[in-house]
């Protein structure tokens, strides 16, 4: 399959550049896949589309303050992505480099606190850098780190990303972007959930660079997925069969918890519990053995996850309804609105 199949028109106003004033207030576009309708509410509409016997499956990752800024010993300003260590790797850390320039192996750069970091490796930007304390050491990067913001938000980080840019499920540190389904639910919201009969139950993985790398070839089966770090406590993987056993529906929040969730799945869509990494790529055609139901922002177009969205929904009918949100006016992207999948 052709990546222009995932192709679409958004104009530039539509990229939300700040979240909504209160969290929870976003839009909502219903899709029923059986019928290929679409209804138009807010975001906790969600409620009435639950049934008693649901079971909604969330991220509990928290998104680090990964973008370091610092200084080169000419002065000149530089800024990197810090590459979570999930596996508990100590020493050189990966980075991502914005704008290599005149960087060399063997650049000192200088933080605030007192950290230095020398970069060691350097190309096609990324690179490796060798602190000179761990950074994770006394709350370094709560001093000198920065909400990695998405490139298509224009402006810096502000103090209202710090709450905005979490959700309120995050717990687990090791993420470089937010979980953005997760966004929209408060604990109000959590709590009509509960009230109406619906589980809750969560998973962990690390959102990184493979979830929002560009896909480069003609053909989308070409692409190869990054590995990102998975975590399937005992408790969802039973919370999920005993769902599936009485009927229930598994409703995923999110692409990031989809991919989990099939990543550690058998043929009979059982949920095995543990940890590891996964490189798991979901594209159309895909047969999905757990999920029932998704709940997902609007995505980039060529992205890796419109292609997982497409999968589910069906991709003409995914691709027409990003063209209904375009008409009126819905916001994108990451703190933009949603979009509830059945």
């Amino acid at each position: 399959m052709k990546i222009e199949a995932f192709d679409y028109t958004l104009p530039k106003s539509l990229i939300a550049q700040y979240p909504c004033p209160k969290r929870g207030e976003s839009r909502l576009m219903i899709l029923t896949r059986s019928s290929k309708g679409t209804e138009h509410g807010v975001f906790k509409d969600v409620v009435s589309h639950l049934r008693p016997g649901d079971l909604l499956v969330i991220n509990n990752t928290r998104v680090l303050l990964a973008r370091l800024i610092g200084k080169k010993g000419s002065g000149g300003k530089c800024e990197l992505l810090l590459i979570p260590s999930w596996n508990g790797t100590k020493g050189d850390r990966e980075v991502l480099i914005k704008g290599t320039g005149k960087l060399r192996p063997g650049t000192r750069i200088q933080f605030d606190c007192g950290l230095d970091g020398d970069l060691i490796e350097i190309q096609n930007g990324k690179g490796k850098i060798r602190f000179s304390s761990p950074v994770e050491a006394g709350g370094l990067l709560q001093k000198i780190g920065h909400i990695p913001l998405p490139p298509y938000i224009k402006r810096e980080d502000e103090p209202l990303d710090h709450d905005r840019y979490q959700t309120i499920f995050a717990e687990r540190d090791g993420a470089i972007a937010a979980p953005t389904a997760g966004l929209h639910f408060t604990p109000s919201l959590v709590e009509s959930i509960r009230n109406q009969g619906v589980g809750m139950a969560s998973i962990t993985l690390h959102t990184g660079i493979a979830t929002f790398a560009p896909i480069k070839v003609e053909e989308v089966q070409d692409h190869t997925m990054g590995a990102e770090w998975v975590e399937i406590p005992p408790e969802t993987s039973e919370a999920i069969e005993m769902t599936k056993r009485r009927g229930g529906r598994v409703i995923s929040v999110g692409t990031t918890t989809t991919r989990a969730l099939e990543s550690f799945s058998g043929p009979e869509g059982k949920v095995k519990c543990g940890k590891g990494f996964s490189s798991l790529f979901i594209y159309p055609p895909y047969r999905f053995r757990v999920i029932d139901g998704l709940i997902t922002n609007f995505h980039l177009p060529r992205s890796t996850l419109i292609m997982l969205v497409s999968a589910f929904a069906g991709r003409e009918f995914l691709m027409e309804a990003y063209r209904e949100a375009v008409e009126k006016k819905y916001r994108f992207y990451s703190y933009g609105d949603a979009m509830l999948i059945l």
